[in-house]
């Protein structure tokens, strides 16, 4: 088999026996993130109407300003930092983490301490 159809399929089975237990609520939305090998995407989404409330990622300008590379753990970091400001300016301060399948270290590790230093709880 082909070793990256292999590493998508075990993601998607993780994401899938994540994505039974994680629910954003109104109270506490779910933080999604999604990391390609060029850039990091975050938004935080309430689940029962399916609307995503906040959004940053390595391509919108706000971010992307002084980035290099936006596939590296300092622009993750950044992501973390804005997705949590963005969300303390709509009245979110808790939220529940979806890592969509990534495994949780590098990227995905370095978004989710930054937004929690920057006042996002979960």
């Amino acid at each position: 088999m082909n070793v990256a159809k292999a590493r998508r399929d075990a993601r998607i089975k993780r994401q899938v026996r994540v994505r039974k237990k994680v629910r954003g609520t109104i109270e506490k939305p779910r933080l999604c993130v999604f990391r390609s090998s060029k850039h990091i995407y975050a938004q935080i989404v309430e689940d029962t109407t399916g609307k995503t409330l906040v959004a940053a990622s390595t391509v919108s300008k706000d971010v992307a300003e002084g980035q290099n590379h936006a596939g590296n753990v300092e622009a993750a970091k950044a992501v973390g930092t804005a997705i949590a400001q963005k969300a303390l300016e709509q009245n979110i301060k808790q939220v529940v983490f979806d890592r969509n399948g990534f495994l949780y270290h590098g990227r995905i590790k370095a978004l989710a301490d930054a937004a929690r230093e920057a006042g996002l709880a979960f």
